[in-house]
């Protein structure tokens, strides 16, 4: 496939360049590169929307990080999206976006931007249903993903009952005023504490949505990577 030209937003120092791969007929990558050499990355659902807060990462006590944005789905059926997202709904298209997410984007990451980082500097984020897919990658591939960032994941994806060992550090955070998706962020903080993992719950006023997304981003790539 061709390089595109980087893009840079005005006041921005790093860039973003966005590719069409081959998956599910043409999926595209957003890429943050930030201005100086990364040192840690993150790789994300929903890459239209996460990829964009790289802008943020400029102007906080972060180290270079680059964000890997893969895009949702253009269906405008949620369910074709949480079908991608979340392990219980359908195996064969989790495990066919899989591929996509780990294999094709990380072994592109490494080809055109030179970037191979290890799983210590190396995190998986996702909102709502993507946050479902950073739990089900950070479960899935701990030797890939060091830390997960997972802002008001769905509950369709559950704890199960023996978690694997070990289990990548985890970031979750949820609104006030999205009771659903509170619940379910608890229940996995619970469970990952109870498995003696490396965990931070985070409660934000806030909806669905809502801007505090965004906000808590800087916290987890801080958290994870340091200042």
């Amino acid at each position: 496939m061709p390089a595109p030209e980087p893009a840079r937003a005005d006041g921005m120092a790093g860039e973003f360049v966005t590719e069409s791969f081959d998956y599910n007929g043409g999926r595209q990558v957003t890429v943050y590169v930030p201005p100086e050499p990364p040192e840690a990355v993150v790789y994300a659902g929903d890459g239209q929307l996460i990829s964009r807060w790289g802008v943020d990462l400029e102007s906080a006590d972060v180290p270079p990080t680059m964000i890997v944005g893969a895009h949702r789905t253009d269906d405008q059926d949620e369910m074709v999206r949480i079908r991608e997202y979340s392990p219980p709904f359908d195996e064969k298209r989790f495990a066919a976006h899989e591929r996509f997410f780990v294999e094709d984007v990380g072994s592109r990451v490494r080809t055109r931007f030179g970037v191979n980082l290890p799983a210590g500097r190396t995190a998986v984020c996702g909102v709502s249903a993507s946050g479902e897919l950073s739990l089900a990658m950070g479960l899935r591939h701990p030797d890939v993903y060091g830390a997960v960032f997972s802002a008001s994941p769905g509950g369709g994806y559950r704890p199960p009952a023996e978690l694997p060992k070990p289990f990548p550090r985890t970031y979750l955070v949820a609104g006030t005023e999205e009771p659903f998706f509170l619940e379910n962020a608890t229940r996995w903080a619970d469970a990952l504490r109870d498995a003696g993992v490396d965990v931070v719950m985070t409660e934000r006023a806030g909806n669905h949505g809502d801007p505090f997304w965004r906000t808590e981003f800087s916290l987890m790539v801080a958290w994870a990577f340091g200042g």
